[in-house]
């Protein structure tokens, strides 16, 4: 009695009936030498070169920008959405709320709080026209104090 392996299949009977099968594996690395392209498989993480830049000295004396029309009607949205809704107390889902109200209302909805964005841009301008002044006079600097808050 002779046993097949499980896996294996049985041997074909004659020539003809033989198959020949062809199992290609994808390349790890693939290069052209002409176009000098090197493509690396996916999986691996790139090393990280470039360090993170040192951020720049904040000015505090330096005028915020306003925000925009949108979050002038988000404060109001919030507030009327709160009441409506007092079981729901993500952010997340108050946000999505107000976009899509946002995105619904006409341009003559969303008048009022252009104008309101408009005026404090205004005032930005003129805060930051100011503060350039200062700066480039030179009124702007002030000498470090050893009485500072935080030292002790």
């Amino acid at each position: 009695m002779v046993k097949k392996a499980k896996n294996s299949p049985a041997p074909p009977s004659t020539e003809s009936q033989r198959k020949m099968v062809l199992r290609i594996r994808p390349p790890q690395k693939m290069k052209q030498v002409e176009d000098d392209i090197v493509e690396e498989p996916k999986s691996r993480k790139k090393p990280k070169t470039a360090a993170k830049k040192k951020a720049a000295k904040i000015d505090s004396d330096k005028p915020k920008k306003p925000p925009t029309a949108f979050f002038y009607f988000l404060e109001d949205f919030r507030k009327g959405y709160q009441e409506e809704n007092p079981n729901v107390k993500s952010m997340r889902d108050v946000g999505k709320a107000c976009g899509e109200k946002w995105k619904t209302m006409t341009y003559e909805e969303k008048v009022q709080y252009y104008d309101i964005a408009t005026d404090k841009r205004a005032e930005f301008d003129r805060a930051m026209a100011d503060y350039i002044k200062r700066k480039e006079s030179g009124e702007d600097t002030k000498p470090k104090d050893s009485d500072s808050e935080y030292d002790e």
